[in-house]
């Protein structure tokens, strides 16, 4: 397996899986710290995983595709995440999320978080950003833009490219 897990991080795992009675229970906990280190859960790592914790691979698999903080792709330098609840649907989230992947050339049609070719730009319809009074609202990294309009966004897109 060309897969590697720096040491300090294997020792760390190794150190979690000690405190659970069954080596299992320490997947999820395996699979944020993977996530962290890496950015995203690739296949090597899932069976990296599977085998440190004496699971068959669809054992980690299906907690992978199940949960949605994990990522199976790496995200762009720029994450982009527009709300999609109810107050920002009214205010006019779709129709910024349809801008941003319209401008990036993503696909319209498809679901999740996508990623520009060049690895800059993600773009994912979110639930709730807790700003329902400011809607629409999208984050930018860390950053909270509030009453969000397509001026803004282009502003976000052009500022990324630099």
């Amino acid at each position: 397996m060309s897969f590697s897990v720096p040491q300090a991080l294997e020792n760390e795992l190794d150190e979690l899986a000690s405190h659970y009675p069954q080596k299992r229970s320490a997947s999820l906990m395996f699979l944020h710290a993977l996530q962290e280190h890496f950015g995203h859960l690739s296949q090597e790592a899932v069976d990296w995983t599977a085998q440190k914790l004496g699971l068959q691979p669809i054992n980690v698999y299906e907690l992978v595709t199940f949960y949605p903080m994990f990522r199976q792709e790496p995200l762009g330098k720029t994450q982009i995440k527009v709300c999609r609840t109810l107050s920002c649907a009214l205010a006019g989230s779709a129709e910024l999320r349809a801008h941003l992947i319209g401008k990036l050339g993503l696909d319209s049609h498809r679901h999740g978080p996508q990623t520009t070719v060049d690895g800059q730009f993600t773009v994912e319809f979110v639930e709730c950003l807790a700003s329902c009074g400011t809607a629409p609202v999208v984050m930018v990294n860390e950053d909270l833009l509030e009453k969000c309009s397509v001026a803004d966004c282009d502003r976000v897109l052009a500022k990324g490219r630099k």
